[in-house]
């Protein structure tokens, strides 16, 4: 499924959300320098924002379809999953991963940062938690569900007692970094923003769900069929709260 993302990788790009610029300066600041790996880096949609930051960023990326996309971006990639990734000795201020670390073995992945990573140099994994209002989280929940069934759904409630509903990624990605070692104690950071989308834009981000790829045509015409309903039934536009939560943590010294 990691790799099913390439299957349109211009939509990819086109419709996934950016990161909080207060997030990317954090990071920046909290490492050594400027030299940054970006894990699974798709079609360069972190990876721009940490050059626009400052950064000299190098892309490791399974998928070479999406590199190819990030390549046009001036983003310089390297087509491989992270864990087999050749470092050939090279030493990184920061290691960083959005919205990817969930796709990488925990403790191997975290032993390549550690191999990655001078002393010193961070490792941040980060995850965007959206939360639609509460009227349309429910109505998006009853279309997948009926649609989908078994299909991970929109719930507000349970996200918000789960950490933002991430807390299996956050805690496997802990627990991958103590397992691996040379790491300091890990420690969590979260950053609050909004982004409002239309009923095409939302439409149009939709298929680039994992796993939505691998349904038959008509269940993906129904789920956006529903979807678009549930949308035209609040005005055709909503506002979209996300938290992007971090797990980091610097390599020993």
């Amino acid at each position: 499924m990691a790799e099913s993302f390439g299957t349109d990788a211009e939509r990819y790009d086109r419709t996934r959300p950016s990161y909080p610029d207060a997030m990317v300066e954090r990071i920046v600041a909290a490492s050594p320098g400027r030299q940054v790996v970006d894990v699974g880096c798709g079609t360069g949609i972190v990876a721009r924002q940490f050059q626009a930051a400052g950064c000299t960023v190098l892309g490791v990326e399974i998928d070479a379809r999406m590199a190819d996309v990030a390549r046009r971006y001036g983003i310089d990639v390297e087509v491989s999953s992270f864990e087999t990734w050749d470092t050939e000795g090279r030493r990184f201020d920061a290691v960083v991963a959005g919205q990817t670390w969930h796709w990488v073995d925990p403790a191997a992945g975290a032993a390549k940062a550690a191999e990655a990573l001078r002393p010193g140099g961070r490792l941040a994994l980060f995850w965007n938690v959206g939360i639609p209002p509460a009227d349309l989280s429910t109505a998006f929940a009853d279309v997948y569900r009926r649609v989908v069934p078994g299909f991970p759904v929109y719930d507000a409630a349970k996200q918000a007692k789960q950490a933002n509903g991430y807390s299996v990624f956050l805690d496997n990605a802990a627990e991958g970094l103590r397992a691996a070692g040379g790491f300091d104690e890990p420690e969590q950071w979260s950053f609050d923003w909004t982004r409002n989308y239309t009923k095409d834009e939302w439409l149009d981000q939709v298929p680039t769900s994992g796993g939505i790829s691998r349904l038959a045509p008509e269940q993906v015409a129904e789920l956006l069929s529903g979807t678009g309903a549930a949308l035209d039934a609040v005005g055709g536009e909503f506002t979209m709260t996300y938290t992007a939560v971090v797990l980091t943590a610097a390599r020993a010294c």
